[in-house]
């Protein structure tokens, strides 16, 4: 049975979606080799492998992966590494492995459905239930965005001798958007070329800080194989598993895929879409563990069980480096500085990106990519301006913004997740594609596990941080109604589908 949103009419053409708004009109999209030729074995069968059609499917996955490379990410493997040592490698790669299961169920119901998460969530659930949902969805973004406009910025001003300071290299990443804009008036595939390099540029400026501190490789292999946790690194291990997780790039991923073209009348054509999306997925995250990696092992050498351990953060680590390492050829100083622009740059580019998807789906404006793009951006960019003037003099207080804006982040995961998960699951709206009882269970597990491992930072922030009757009372207020509304959001997706698609179900089963 194919999904509800993309069922073949009588003559095997897909609905024309004019009066909705698309992640890619059908011009935009790449044109993947076989689309338009007839299946002689059958529309069922999925055609075999190609290492031509691999290479065309590549792209969505790596501009995925960014947001596992953002300054925010960086920033939880320095202080991990320099904290914990090598001890919490094991948690990185199990990290990634469970935001790749996320992310493939992303790509899934893109795919299967025709629709990016925004979309469904528009349509499937009640009005009210889909704007709040769009408004902690665009919190979410505008909350990794300061974190991702502020890493370039110190970049910048790391690079520019401090000559430009924090807010000028602020406007500087600001228009990044015209970057985008301008790529993508030359397709898809310049766009992704763009973050491939990007992606490039981070690996070779982080391999070459591995290579200049040699990190112990037998600790590292042990590191990775074997996990250990105690009470003094927790909350390092909770920031590893919980900046993993991005809830704009759930909404992102959904959208990216759909920038292939796909024939939806053939069952066997939609299956090879997900074999081949799965493996550029894979292989893209795969890359983001061992950047990230290499990035927890530098400092775990550099730092481990030193008295600066528990200070060093993003504006200060390149100065921490070049102190203990020294100028030599290039100086290391620099080498970060420039992993970390191209990893502020990236991720604030692919905001913007899964800014207008979000707003785009939720909304349904259909408005110019440029006015959507400059919309979502001044949303982050006026904010992170303010913050950059209130912040630029003091490293304590970036610390402390960094906190909170790791908090708003961990607030909004349920509410890309729940929905994620809630509509992958269901026939009538997935199709055959729908996620089997195993992976299902499994995908519940990591869900409840990032979910409750992002409570206890709330929980850990919180009582540190709240003080007075009145502030704990509306705190205690808002824990209550956030509680309550992730409950009637897994209510509300295990009956969604049962009362607003029985209908299409049974037309669908019928043309089969």
């Amino acid at each position: 049975m194919l999904p509800h949103s993309n069922m073949p009419r009588e003559d095997n053409q897909v609905p024309l979606l004019s009066d909705q708004d698309v992640a890619y009109e059908s011009g935009e999209k790449v044109h993947i080799l076989g689309i338009n030729e007839p299946d002689e074995e059958g529309s069922l069968v999925v055609p075999p492998f190609s290492w031509k059609k691999l290479w065309l499917f590549t792209g969505p996955g790596f501009l995925m992966s960014i947001a596992f490379l953002d300054p925010g990410n960086l920033e939880g493997d320095l202080q991990a590494g320099a904290i914990a040592g090598y001890s919490l490698l094991w948690l990185l790669m199990w990290a990634t492995a469970m935001g790749l299961l996320v992310q493939l169920l992303s790509a899934r119901l893109g795919v299967a459905t025709g629709r990016h998460l925004a979309e469904l969530c528009r349509e499937e659930y009640p009005t009210w239930v889909s704007m709040v949902l769009w408004v902690m969805a665009e919190l979410a973004l505008i909350g990794a965005d300061i974190q991702e406009v502020i890493g370039s910025a110190i970049a910048i001003k790391i690079l520019s001798n401090g000559i430009l300071p924090l807010w000028a290299g602020v406007v500087v990443t600001a228009s990044d958007c015209f970057i985008l804009l301008f790529l993508e008036n030359y397709g898809v595939r310049k766009l992704e070329a763009f973050f491939a390099v990007l992606i490039a540029t981070m690996a070779v400026s982080f391999a070459w800080m591995f290579g200049e501190t040699k990190p112990t490789g037998t600790e590292l292999l042990l590191g990775v194989l074997i996990p250990k946790l105690s009470s003094k690194t927790i909350k390092q291990a909770v920031g590893v598993v919980g900046c993993i997780i991005m809830p704009h790039n759930v909404f992102l991923h959904s959208a990216l895929v759909q920038s292939r073209e796909i024939d939806y009348s053939k069952k066997g054509r939609v299956q090879e879409a997900l074999n081949y999306y799965s493996i550029e997925s894979t292989v893209a995250l795969i890359i983001s563990f061992i950047i990230n990696l290499f990035v927890m092992t530098v400092f775990a050498k550099a730092f481990y069980g030193t008295e600066i351990a528990s200070s060093i953060g993003l504006v200060n680590a390149g100065q921490y480096l070049q102190e203990k390492y020294g100028g030599g050829l290039f100086p290391i100083l620099y080498i970060w500085s420039i992993g970390l622009l191209a990893a502020g740059q990236s991720s604030t580019i692919t905001g913007t990106y899964a800014g207008q998807f979000i707003m785009g789906g939720f909304l349904n404006l259909r408005m110019k990519k440029w006015l959507r793009a400059l919309i979502t951006r001044s949303c982050a960019i006026i904010p992170t301006i303010v913050v950059a003037l209130v912040f630029d003099t003091s490293e304590a207080a970036l610390d402390v913004l960094n906190e909170w804006l790791n908090v708003l982040q961990s607030i909004q995961i349920p509410f890309a997740l729940l929905p994620l998960l809630c509509l992958v699951s269901k026939e009538q709206i997935m199709g055959t594609f729908k996620i089997g009882p195993a992976l299902k269970i499994v995908a519940w597990l990591v869900a409840a596990l990032v979910i409750v491992i992002n409570g206890y930072l709330l929980l850990d922030f919180f009582s540190s941080e709240v003080t007075g009757v009145i502030f704990t009372t509306v705190v205690c207020a808002f824990t209550g109604a956030y509680l309550a509304f992730i409950v009637y959001l897994v209510y509300w997706g295990f009956t969604l589908s049962v009362r607003r698609h029985m209908l299409p179900a049974k037309l669908a089963q019928g043309m089969e």
